[in-house]
């Protein structure tokens, strides 16, 4: 029987553990569960050219990037990305424009008998359900974003042309391992025989799990912080313009590119971006610089990318941004520091399963602080980041929600001051100024 939209979501929601909710009891440590659901609706993963994209930090820009060239390049490209901030269907979608209600509905509705046998967490079901609707589509690419680590993540059963990892940082280590080098093992997970590999970022500790891996699996491995070179930046409000070259005898010309994803860490994803399209155009892909240009420079226009240090409002300047572990808040932190403020106020809520005494060490101790938390069961309570956040030297009242918080800290804001809001991806989706379009 065909089930309404608003029914069929419902569904997912009571009747799935969803990982963004109650977090590691809803993890499944193998792929088990979508290899079954696969079988079961005919394995339209099969049917599709995927890029896979990985990474602790930087894996949603990278992946939404990507998105914006190759639909510039006139390419129908599927996209699945998660968690969402305010919408499910922020997760699957084509050419920027989210799956639609009807095929949602229908999905579930048919899926539902097989779903009661095999016990698919959330996150697996929505995985089949993207590859399912890219194949109905007919998508000409699909980018796949890794849920969490890579080589258990229901999204490892692609066999992709190409992999990215962004990088490898300090997240999700009760599941992922204790160490930078058993994170990227994970991580490394997703490099299949003889496929290219790009990694984003180059560090002593995880290059040589990744060169092992790719050895194994004869995969051309690129180290695009090596192969890449950024000349030159400069941030404003609304746009990041890099100037970057590839190095080589025959590559060094240098292109600007205008970013409207202006978070200071989006010059290390470019880079990443940049070399993945590179090898695309050495597999035959006819991408052109204008495609790039215009690609970058309307990545939000075109893929409905969100709170990415988003500035929603000026005087006081509200900005939203998603970063929330150790390295997403030291890049805030870098990027606070090109601000120009009478002072700051941060609007903040974790959840109690990250590292959550690391990240407040991150921290700008001049900042006041309104603490709140996410409507989750995950959501680390307000008082007791209050309680952790006064150890480290912050200070500042408790809140219900995040738009209390916010509106506290406005009321209390001048003109020329900045009001952060930061911490959790689910804090930032909670957020009233923040309009998803298109939905």
């Amino acid at each position: 029987m065909f089930m309404q939209y608003n029914a069929a979501i419902q569904w997912l929601y009571e009747q799935l553990p969803m990982f963004s909710r109650v977090g590691a009891a809803a993890y499944k440590k193998d792929i088990t569960n979508t290899v079954a659901l696969c079988n079961a609706i005919g394995n339209p993963q099969e049917a599709l050219t995927c890029i896979h994209v990985a990474g602790t930090n930087g894996k949603g820009s990278t992946s939404h990037m990507l998105a914006s060239v190759l639909q510039a390049a006139g390419y129908k490209v599927g996209l699945y990305t998660s968690p969402h901030l305010k919408d499910f269907r922020e997760r699957i979608k084509i050419n920027g424009t989210p799956c639609g209600k009807s095929f949602i509905a229908q999905f579930v509705s048919d899926i539902q008998a097989t779903a009661t046998a095999i016990q698919p967490s959330f996150f697996e079901l929505t995985v089949a359900m993207a590859f399912a609707y890219f194949k109905q589509e007919q998508v000409d690419v699909a980018i796949i974003e890794t849920g969490l680590g890579g080589r258990l993540d229901s999204t490892n059963i692609i066999q992709p042309i190409i992999s990215v990892i962004t990088n490898i940082g300090w997240d999700h280590m009760q599941l992922l391992g204790n160490t930078l080098p058993a994170i990227a093992s994970e991580k490394a997970g997703i490099i299949k025989q003889q496929t290219p590999v790009v990694i984003g970022s180059t560090n002593t500790l995880t290059a040589p799990v990744f060169e092992a891996k790719a050895f194994t699996e004869r995969a051309p491995l690129f180290f695009a912080d090596q192969l890449w070179e950024l000349h030159d930046w400069h941030y404003t409000a609304h746009a990041l313009q890099v100037t970057i070259s590839r190095k080589g005898m025959y590559s060094d010309d240098r292109h600007t590119y205008t970013l409207d994803l202006n978070g200071l860490y989006q010059k290390q994803n470019v880079l990443t971006v940049a070399e993945t399209l590179h090898q695309l155009q050495v597999m035959g892909w006819p991408i052109t610089q204008q495609h790039i240009h215009y690609g970058l420079q309307h990545v939000k226009q075109q893929t409905g990318l969100y709170g990415r240090w988003q500035v929603l409002q000026q005087s006081p300047m509200l900005i939203a941004d998603v970063g929330h572990n150790v390295d997403g808040v030291a890049q805030i932190v870098q990027q606070l520091a090109l601000l120009t403020y009478r002072r700051l106020h941060i609007v903040t809520g974790m959840v109690h399963d990250k590292d959550v005494d690391a990240v407040l060490a991150q921290m700008p101790p001049h900042a006041q602080y309104y603490f709140t938390q996410a409507q989750i069961p995950r959501a680390l309570a307000a008082d007791a980041l209050q309680q952790q956040a006064l150890m480290h030297g912050l200070y500042g009242n408790t809140y219900d929600n995040v738009d209390a918080a916010v509106a506290a800290a406005l009321q209390h804001a001048y003109e020329t001051d900045v009001v952060l809001v930061c911490g959790s991806v689910f804090l930032v989706g909670e957020l009233s100024q923040l309009q998803v379009h298109g939905l």
